[in-house]
């Protein structure tokens, strides 16, 4: 783990705030949006903001200048990307409630199923969507189990064996997600998987969504070789090409801001903030990673070592240990990076923990609050 960098400037506004916070980077995020676009164009392939990692709204207007549009997990985030990017709008979901399913068909411009059976339960119902199916290749590139849809006895998508002689006339596409934070040569693989097993049906199709979890955003990410991919499928079988990154789309793009309570020793030297892993940034605990923190680096490297944790009662509450090169003391904050990714959709107010407030870091440094939250959104949620 290296030390990150960031401007001077951007380091004392976010200490100036109140904690916690998270803060979205607007002049990152931009250049994350005009990378895609970038790939948008010379690929001519659709890319949509997968809102089941970032469905901070505020900026969709903005995310909207530069890709084609969203895609959802369900009825509310099928509303949200319909209301508030108002572009390319698609849903998928293991499963579909009858009452959900009007509403989905006039709002969104695909509709994926993930068995015969809901196809068959919920097509009649659907007069303006494109239908498609979500597969599943059966072909494992990663290592993180809760986290691969290939894995044996995955929920998500029809294997081959279920597949019938001839398709239905109104599926018009496949979707497969099989990736989680990993490149163009996983995807590259992958594609030959399921091309092999599925690709008698591609000539009869109209689309064709490769899912999400791509890395496209990170550094090492082989950018020639997914338009490459994507320029064979569209040339080979005559398919519009979708894409749905969320992790790709706002990747380093954001904060949490917090605040040393107290420090505590117990065979090491432990810090207690004011944010929460459990709470405020569950991915650490459920993935697991180690975040990047500013200016901490490997503990074996560093002077000043100290383990992360909450003000929760829950033990396993740990961000992790880092080091530091200068002592770490109460009062002091801490900025957690590349904190826009599935955080603030998955913040809850365990222990009664306050949700982070969310700022907004524009281009020029200004700040604009989005939302801050107080007692009574802990309150109302449950009564």
């Amino acid at each position: 783990m290296k030390p990150h960098f960031i401007e001077t400037e951007k380091v004392k506004i976010l200490k100036s705030l109140p904690t916690p916070s998270f803060v979205i980077d607007e002049g990152r995020l931009i250049e994350n949006l005009k990378l895609l676009n970038s790939i948008e164009q010379e690929a001519k392939c659709k890319i949509l903001l997968a809102q089941k990692c970032f469905s901070t709204f505020r900026l969709y207007p903005l995310i909207g200048q530069y890709i084609s549009g969203t895609t959802a997990s369900g009825i509310y985030e099928a509303r949200l990307g319909y209301e508030e990017m108002n572009k390319e709008n698609h849903v998928f979901a293991p499963a579909f409630k009858s009452a959900d399913i009007e509403e989905l068909d006039k709002i969104c411009d695909h509709i994926v199923f993930n068995s015969w059976n809901q196809f068959y339960k919920h097509s009649p119902n659907c007069k303006k969507a494109s239908l498609g199916i979500r597969v599943n290749p059966q072909f494992s590139t990663q290592n993180h189990a809760i986290y691969d849809p290939c894995s044996y006895g995955s929920r998500l998508g029809v294997t081959i064996d279920q597949m019938p002689l001839e398709l239905p006339k109104n599926i018009e596409g496949f979707h497969f997600h099989t990736l989680c934070e990993q490149g163009a040569d996983d995807l590259f693989k992958t594609f030959k998987s399921f091309e092999n097993t599925f690709g008698k049906y591609l000539r009869k199709l109209k689309w064709l969504n490769l899912g999400g979890g791509h890395y496209i955003s990170h550094k090492d990410y082989n950018i020639e070789q997914l338009i490459s991919l994507i320029k064979y499928i569209n040339q080979e079988y005559n398919l519009k090409v979708y894409l749905e990154p969320g992790e790709g789309v706002v990747l380093n793009c954001g904060y949490l801001v917090t605040e040393v309570m107290d420090k505590v020793k117990n065979g090491l030297e432990i810090l207690i903030l004011d944010c929460s892993a459990a709470c405020h940034c569950p991915d650490v605990i459920e993935m697991p990673f180690l975040p990047p923190i500013f200016e901490a680096d490997d503990t074996a490297q560093s002077a000043y070592n100290y383990r992360l944790s909450s003000m929760t009662c829950l033990a396993g509450d740990v961000i992790g240990d880092y080091g530091f090169p200068y002592p770490i003391n109460i009062g002091d904050k801490l900025i957690i990076e590349d904190m826009a990714l599935y955080s603030m959709v998955k913040t809850n107010t365990f222990n009664g923990m306050p949700l982070p407030n969310i700022f907004l870091m524009k281009s020029d440094n200004s700040i604009e609050l989005i939302k801050q939250f107080d007692y009574q959104d802990f309150k109302n949620r449950l009564g």
